[in-house]
C-alpha cells in the first residue's frame, strides 16, 4: 500500500458548519431513553456523600469562582518550589490575605480538604493581626513559630499533590498501582517541556527508565490489558515547534523510535500525549516516521491522545486509521476533551488567526466528542480509549459501543474514582485505565493547577456536579439539545480574532506557522518578490550619486537609494507646507478612510515586505510578519483615533452662548525613524502625522530606506496625496537640516538620546514657532525575578526579550536580576535554552536570531565582549557565523545592578543578583535600576501580589510587564513609551498620542447677540 499522505486538514472550519452537519445526525429516541437511566445512576454515584472524592470536595469547598479558591490555587501553584524562608513567608501572606479562610468552615471531612481549610484557616487568624507582610511574618512567629507555619502549608500542598500523582518515584506508583487490581494504568513521567538538551535527555532517560520498571512488573496478561506509558514530545525536544520542523524530525523522531521499540520489547502501551493546535501537523509528521519503522511491527501498543475540542480531530482520526491501514497495524486512540482551552483561544487573538482552532462552547466539545467516539468505534484498526469525567458521555458511550473488551474508559489519578467505580460495579466487563503522573512534588506543581482549574472551571462537569444546587436535568441535558441550532455554535461572548479590538480598531492578519499550507503559501509570496529595488527622493531632484545597498546577513546587494540633498529636502519641505491646508480641510472621515486602506494594502503586500525586511533588515519569519501586522494596526488605530479626536465637541457654558472645541493639524511634521522597525515605527509615525490632519516629511534611517520607500508607494496608492507626503532618505545630516527648516510644525523621532538631544537643542534655538517634539529613545530595561517565579516561563520569557531580534528593539531585556537563591538553577537552565538558538540567515524560517543592523553596530558590539571577556565577566558566549554582521548571543555577570549605566544595543544578557532577605530588598533593588536614568520598560517574575503593586508604584519605566515578556507591545491595549531619558511621550499606539500632532481651537459664538436667546425663551417648563 503506497505511504499515507502528510497529515492534512482546514484550519479553521466555521463553528456554524460543523454543528450543521453534527446536528443532522439522525436521533435515536429508543437510544436516548437507554442512556439517561445509567447515566442517572453514575451522576447518583458521584453525587453520593461518600461517593465524592477528595478533589471533587475540595473543588466544591474552594470553588475557583471565589477568592479562597483563586487564592489556594495560587499558592499550591508556587508554594513547594520556594527554598527560601523569607520569600515564602511573603507569598503565604499574600495569598491568604485574599481569601477569608479564618472565616471558612469546612462542609467537608474529607481530608484534603480539612489541610487545607487548617493550614490556610489557622495561618489567616494568624496573620490578620497585622497590616503589613514584615508584621504579619513577626506575629506568626511569636504565635506559632514560622517553621511549623510552613510546615503545615507545605503538608496541606503536598498532600493535595498526592492526589493528583501517584507516585514520587515509578517504583513508588507502580507499589500503589498495584494495591487496586480494578484499574488499567498508564504512567506520565511529570515535567514541562525542555528547554535544552540536558533536559530533553532527563526525560528520554526517565521515560527508558520507566519504561523498563513498568516492564518488568506488567504481568502476564497481553494487550490491550497491559499497563503502559505516556510521552510529551515537547519533554524530549528543546525546540519542538513548527518552524524547526527539519531539525525536530532529523533529532527527535530516532529518539523517539528507541523509547517506542524499549515499549515494545515489553509489549506495553505506547501512548503520545496531545500538544497545542500549533504542533498538530509536526506532532503527526514525527509519529508517521516513527510507525514507519519496520522494527514496530506487529505490535498494537502504539497510540496517541486526540483532543475533542479541536475542530481537526475527526481528520485526525481519519489520518490514523489510513495510517494503521497502511501499515497493517491497530494502534490505541486515547480520545480527550482537551486541556489547553484558554491557551489555544489566546494564542489565536495574539497571532491575528482567521478563527479559533478549538470549539468555544464546551457543549460543542461535547458534541464533537460523541461524533469522534463514534467514528473510532467504527474504525477496525483503532483501539478507542475514551477519557472523560463526564457521566452522561460514558452512558452514552457505553449504549453505542457495544463489545466492552473493544475500548476502554479512562480517567485522571485523583478524578473518577467513584464514577467509574460504579461502571465497573454495573458493567462488570468494562474497563478502566488511570492515567497517573509520576514526580517530584516540585515537578507537579503546573501540573496540578492546570488540572483543577480546568475541572474547577464554571463548565467543567466536575464541578457542576459537585454543586448540588446544579439539577440532574441540566447535568444530563445531550450537548445536541443544548446547542440546538447551528447558529448558536459559538460563545456569543468571545469575539473572533479579528475582532477583538473593536470598535478602536480591526486585528491585524497573522499566519500560523503550525499549518504547513499557510506556511508554504506566505513564503512563495515572499520569494516572488523581486530581488533589487531602488530608491530615490519621492519629489526633487539631487546631484547625489546613487550608492549601493548590502544586506547584514550575506553583503549580497539588495539595491540602491539616491539620497536626498539639503536643498531637495528643503523643497519638499516649501511643498508639504503649501499642500498642508488642503490636506488639513480634507474631511477626517476622508483621511481616516486612506489609513485604513493603506493598512489594508500593507497586508496584502505581506510577503514581499517580508522580503524586504529579511534582506535589508535582516529580520527573521516571526519578526517580519510581526512588524507587518504592527504597522497595520497603527494605521487603523490612528484612524479611528483621528475620527474620535478631530471631530467637533460641544462644550458647556451660560446661556446665550455657543462653545466649541476642534481639534486641526498643526502643519508639517518631520518624522524620523529607525532601522530596528523600519516600517512599523516608519509608518506608525507618518500615519499619526497624516491622521491629524498634517503632512509630513518621512525620513527613514540610512540602514533600510528601501522598506521605507515601499511603505510611502502603499500610502499614496491608498490615497494619501503627494505633495502632502515626502519621502527623504539621507543621514544623519539630512535630518538635522528637516529639523532645522523654518517650515517644520513638529518632529517625531524614534532613535538614540544622543540624536534626541540635539534636535531637542535645534528645536530650541529656533526664533520660530515652539513646535513639539514627540522623542522615544532606548534604555537599560531590567527583568526582577524572585524565588516564586516558575523557571521554565522565565526563561521563556528571557529569551524572547533579550535575545528576539538578535536584542535590537528599544524594549528589549538588558539587566536580569535573580534571587540569589535561585540564580544557580536559573542560570544553567536559561545558558542551556540560550544554546538552542539558531542563529544565522533570517530568511531561513527555522532562524531564531539573524545578523545586526550592519558592520559598525557588530564592531561596536565586538568590543565591548572583548572588554567583558577580558575582565572574566562573560558567562556565555555563542557562535555566529563567520560571514555577515552577526553577534551571537551573550551572557555577562554583573557584581551590582547599578553597574550597568549604558544601554548595550544587541544580543547581549547581564545578569545580576539580589537576596530577599527583607520585604525592602525589593524596593532597593527597584531604585538601584531607576538610577541609571531611563524609564522604558521593566518586567517581574513573582507570585506575590503585593510586590505587583508594589512594582507599579515604584518604577518609573513607562511599559512594566509582570510574569510575561517584555517586548511586542500591542497596539491600544499597551501603548509604548518612556520617560525620563527614555523619551517624552505621549506613549506610541495609545489614546494620547495623537493629541501631541493636533492644536486646539475653541469657538464661542453669542448666540442673544441678535435680541436674545430664542432656544432659552423657547424652552418648555
Amino acid at each position: 500500500m503506497p505511504p499515507v499522505e502528510p497529515f492534512h486538514a482546514p484550519w479553521f472550519p466555521a463553528d456554524e458548519e460543523i454543528a450543521a452537519k453534527l446536528l443532522s445526525q439522525p436521533g435515536d429516541a429508543e437510544r436516548g431513553a437507554r442512556v439517561e437511566p445509567l447515566a442517572r445512576r453514575l451522576l447518583a454515584a458521584m453525587r453520593a456523600p461518600k461517593g465524592m472524592g477528595n478533589v471533587e470536595k475540595l473543588l466544591q469547598e474552594y470553588s475557583l469562582s471565589t477568592r479562597e479558591g483563586l487564592a489556594l490555587m495560587a499558592l499550591a501553584e508556587s508554594l513547594l518550589r520556594v527554598p527560601d524562608d523569607s520569600t515564602l513567608d511573603l507569598l503565604i501572606a499574600d495569598k491568604l490575605a485574599a481569601g477569608a479562610f479564618d472565616r471558612h468552615a469546612p462542609a467537608s471531612d474529607a481530608l484534603l480538604v480539612q489541610a487545607a481549610a487548617f493550614a490556610l484557616g489557622l495561618s489567616t487568624k494568624i496573620f490578620a493581626t497585622e497590616e503589613t507582610p514584615r508584621g504579619l511574618v513577626a506575629q506568626a512567629a511569636r504565635r506559632l513559630g514560622m517553621p511549623a507555619l510552613r510546615g503545615a502549608a507545605r503538608q496541606a500542598m503536598k498532600l493535595m499533590g498526592g492526589h493528583f500523582v501517584l507516585g514520587q518515584t515509578i517504583d513508588e506508583a507502580l507499589a500503589r498501582a498495584s494495591a487496586d487490581e480494578r484499574w488499567r494504568y498508564s504512567f506520565d513521567m511529570l515535567g514541562e517541556g525542555a528547554r535544552s538538551v540536558a533536559d530533553a535527555e532527563r526525560y528520554f532517560a526517565a521515560y527508558a527508565a520507566a519504561i523498563d520498571a513498568i516492564g518488568a512488573k506488567a504481568g502476564a496478561r497481553t494487550l490491550p490489558q497491559r499497563p503502559g506509558v505516556s510521552v510529551k514530545l515537547s519533554a524530549l525536544h528543546p525546540r519542538f515547534e513548527p518552524l524547526s520542523r527539519a531539525r525536530v524530525l532529523r533529532e527527535l523522531a530516532p529518539r523517539l523510535l528507541e523509547l517506542a521499540r524499549l515499549a515494545r520489547s515489553h509489549d506495553l502501551v505506547f501512548t503520545i500525549d496531545a500538544e497545542e493546535a500549533d504542533r498538530l501537523e509536526l506532532s503527526l509528521d514525527v509519529i508517521d516516521a516513527v510507525v514507519a519503522d519496520s522494527s514496530l511491527a506487529d505490535w498494537d501498543g502504539f497510540g496517541l491522545a486526540i483532543q475533542a475540542y479541536q475542530k481537526r480531530a475527526a481528520a485526525v482520526i481519519d489520518h490514523i486509521e489510513a495510517l494503521a491501514q497502511a501499515h497493517d497495524r491497530r494502534f490505541m486512540v486515547r480520545l480527550v476533551k482537551g486541556a489547553y482551552w484558554d491557551t489555544e483561544i489566546k494564542r489565536a487573538q495574539e497571532r491575528g488567526l482567521a478563527d479559533y482552532p478549538v470549539f468555544t462552547r464546551k457543549a460543542m466539545t461535547d458534541l464533537n466528542y460523541i461524533a469522534c467516539a463514534d467514528r473510532l468505534l467504527a474504525a477496525p484498526r483503532i483501539f478507542p480509549q475514551f477519557a472523560t469525567h463526564n457521566a452522561a458521555t460514558v452512558a452514552t458511550i457505553v449504549e453505542r459501543a457495544g463489545d466492552p473488551a473493544q475500548y476502554e474508559f479512562q480517567r485522571l489519578h485523583g478524578m473518577g474514582e467513584e464514577l467509574f467505580g460504579a461502571l465497573l460495579e454495573e458493567q462488570r466487563n468494562s474497563s478502566c485505565r488511570v492515567y497517573a503522573p509520576v514526580g517530584p512534588h516540585r515537578d507537579l506543581l503546573a501540573y496540578l493547577v492546570r488540572r483543577l482549574i480546568e475541572n474547577g472551571a464554571n463548565s467543567s462537569f466536575i464541578a457542576r456536579a459537585a454543586d448540588s444546587a446544579t439539577p440532574e436535568s441540566e447535568l444530563l441535558a445531550s450537548p445536541g439539545a443544548i446547542i440546538a441550532d447551528a447558529s448558536r455554535a459559538r460563545h456569543s461572548r468571545l469575539p473572533l480574532p479579528a475582532d477583538l479590538y473593536r470598535p478602536l480598531r480591526a486585528n491585524s492578519k497573522g499566519v500560523e506557522f503550525g499549518d504547513r499550507d499557510a506556511l508554504a503559501a506566505l513564503l512563495a509570496e515572499r520569494d516572488a518578490a523581486p530581488a533589487i529595488l531602488t530608491a530615490a527622493p519621492s519629489s526633487g531632484r539631487t546631484g547625489l550619486a546613487p550608492h549601493e545597498l548590502r544586506s547584514p546577513t550575506d553583503s549580497s546587494l539588495i539595491g540602491s537609494v539616491v539620497e536626498a540633498d539639503v536643498e531637495t529636502a528643503r523643497a519638499a519641505m516649501a511643498i508639504a507646507s503649501r499642500a498642508f491646508p488642503a490636506w488639513e480641510a480634507t474631511p477626517v472621515e476622508a483621511r481616516a478612510a486612506i489609513l485604513e486602506r493603506a493598512a489594508d494594502l500593507v497586508e496584502a503586500h505581506s510577503g514581499p515586505l517580508i522580503a524586504l525586511l529579511q534582506r535589508e533588515g535582516g529580520k527573521t519569519l516571526d519578526d517580519a510578519l510581526a512588524e507587518i501586522r504592527e504597522a497595520a494596526d497603527l494605521s487603523r488605530y490612528y484612524a479611528e483615533q483621528a475620527r474620535r479626536l478631530c471631530a467637533e465637541e460641544n462644550l458647556p457654558g451660560p446661556t446665550g452662548e455657543d462653545n466649541r472645541l476642534r481639534r486641526r493639524g498643526r502643519g508639517n511634521f518631520v518624522c524620523i525613524s529607525p532601522w530596528n522597525f523600519p516600517l512599523a515605527i516608519f509608518l506608525g509615525q507618518v500615519a499619526a502625522a497624516l491622521a491629524a490632519g498634517n503632512s509630513a516629511i518621512a525620513k527613514p534611517a540610512e540602514q533600510t530606506p528601501l522598506v521605507a520607500r515601499e511603505a510611502v508607494a502603499l500610502l499614496h496608492e491608498a490615497g494619501v496625496p503627494r505633495d502632502a507626503l515626502h519621502y527623504m532618505p539621507g543621514d544623519g545630516a539630512l535630518g538635522a537640516a528637516l529639523v532645522a527648516d523654518e517650515h517644520v510644525a513638529g518632529v517625531v523621532f524614534t532613535g538614540s538620546s544622543e540624536a534626541a538631544h540635539s534636535i531637542n537643542r535645534t528645536l530650541a534655538a529656533s526664533n520660530g514657532p515652539i513646535v513639539p517634539l514627540i522623542a522615544e529613545t532606548g534604555g537599560v530595561n531590567a527583568m526582577i525575578v524572585d524565588s516564586t517565579a516558575l523557571l521554565e516561563q522565565v526563561v521563556d520569557d528571557v529569551l524572547a526579550s533579550a535575545f528576539r531580534s538578535a536584542g535590537q528593539r528599544c524594549s528589549a531585556l538588558r539587566l536580569l536580576c535573580l534571587q540569589a537563591d535561585i540564580a544557580e538553577d536559573a542560570l544553567a537552565m536559561l545558558i542551556g535554552a540560550t544554546k538552542e538558538l539558531r542563529i544565522g540567515d533570517p530568511r531561513d524560517p527555522s532562524t531564531h536570531i539573524g545578523p545586526v543592523i550592519d558592520s559598525a553596530a557588530q564592531a561596536r558590539l565586538c568590543d565591548y565582549l572583548v572588554q567583558r571577556r577580558a575582565q572574566g565577566r562573560v558567562l556565555y558566549a555563542g557562535e555566529a557565523p563567520q560571514s555577515g554582521s552577526f553577534v551571537a548571543p551573550h551572557i555577562v555577570k554583573l557584581d551590582r545592578a547599578g553597574d550597568l549605566r549604558e544601554e548595550i544595543f544587541g544580543p547581549v544578557l547581564h545578569i545580576a543578583t539580589w537576596r530577599a532577605e527583607d520585604e525592602k530588598d525589593l524596593s532597593t533593588l527597584i531604585d538601584e535600576i531607576s538610577a541609571n536614568g531611563f524609564g522604558l520598560t521593566m518586567g517581574l517574575h513573582t507570585r506575590i501580589e503585593a510586590r505587583m503593586r508594589m512594582f507599579a508604584e515604584a518604577t518609573p519605566a513607562g511599559n512594566l510587564y509582570v510574569n510575561r515578556n517584555m517586548i511586542a507591545a500591542v497596539v491600544g491595549s499597551q501603548p509604548f513609551g518612556g520617560s525620563r531619558m527614555s523619551g517624552t511621550g505621549p506613549k506610541a499606539g495609545g489614546p494620547d498620542y495623537l493629541r501631541r500632532f493636533l492644536r486646539e481651537e475653541t469657538v464661542t459664538i453669542n448666540t442673544a447677540s441678535f435680541g436674545g436667546d430664542a432656544r432659552l425663551l423657547a424652552m418648555k417648563e
